[in-house]
């Protein structure tokens, strides 16, 4: 390959790097990995003006990272695919390893989380259709009709405290948000302890799960259902830790 070639190679690849260079548009490539929205509920979400959402959202359709549809006036967006969720997933991990301060920040937002309060996906998949655990979706509804974990029920964070009643004192209640950074989890669980409820929040979140290709539910025709086959999950990831 000839240097003018790789130049221009390279080039391209540095597109891609530019469109994540802005942290108005992590957010809302955030916010678009849990599910398709359209620019208003987009702007709402990310707390941008609608113009400067708009902006951002053309800059990463250019470089590849989303994709649109058009619904009567409305527009929507969607990553462009499983590769554009890892990507954003990969970044924010080097982040955390290569950054101190944004591991810093992040734990400073919320407190970090004891081992006690915290479950793995592989205790989750045991414990699915155990008939003894409530799961608890804490994300924006639109996010849990995307996608939710198999018998999670929704109940968004702001909602929580007026639907305490329909939690049950007494059993186990593990509490998920969007990933392992979102502190919503985490802040429901202390909302659930504060009601007496024995709480646990998953260590991951929606986005981990998927990239995991564990078991998923949608309320949406056009989505696919990842099947559902957490005993073999289970088995292997024993066998890998034995």
């Amino acid at each position: 390959m000839s240097t003018h070639t790789m130049s221009t190679v390279l080039g391209e690849f540095a597109r891609v790097a530019k469109a994540m260079a802005n942290p108005v548009r992590l957010h809302l490539l955030d916010l678009l990995s849990q599910a398709e929205r359209n620019v208003e509920d987009l702007a709402v979400a990310a707390d941008v003006p609608i113009g400067n959402t708009s902006a951002q959202l053309k800059v990463l359709r250019d470089a590849g990272l989303v994709c649109s549809r058009r619904e009567g006036t409305r527009i929507f967006y969607r990553l462009a695919g499983e590769d554009v969720t890892s990507l954003y997933a990969t970044l924010r991990q080097v982040s955390q390893h290569r950054l101190p301060a944004a591991e810093a920040l992040s734990a400073g937002r919320g407190g970090t989380a004891r081992p006690a309060e915290v479950v793995t996906r592989e205790e989750v998949l045991r414990k699915l259709w155990d008939g003894k655990t409530v799961l608890i979706d804490v994300r924006p509804t639109v996010e849990y009709a995307s996608a939710h974990i198999p018998g999670a029920i929704s109940i968004p964070l702001e909602e929580l405290r007026s639907r305490m009643n329909e939690i049950p004192v007494g059993g186990e209640v593990i509490a998920y948000c969007r990933s392992a950074h979102c502190l919503l989890s985490r802040e429901a669980v202390w909302l659930l302890r504060a009601h007496g409820r024995c709480a646990r929040q998953l260590e991951e979140g929606m986005l981990e799960w998927r990239l995991h290709c564990l078991p998923a539910e949608s309320q949406l025709r056009r989505s696919h259902v990842v099947p559902a086959r957490p005993r073999a999950y289970v088995r292997a990831s024993s066998a890998q830790s034995a």
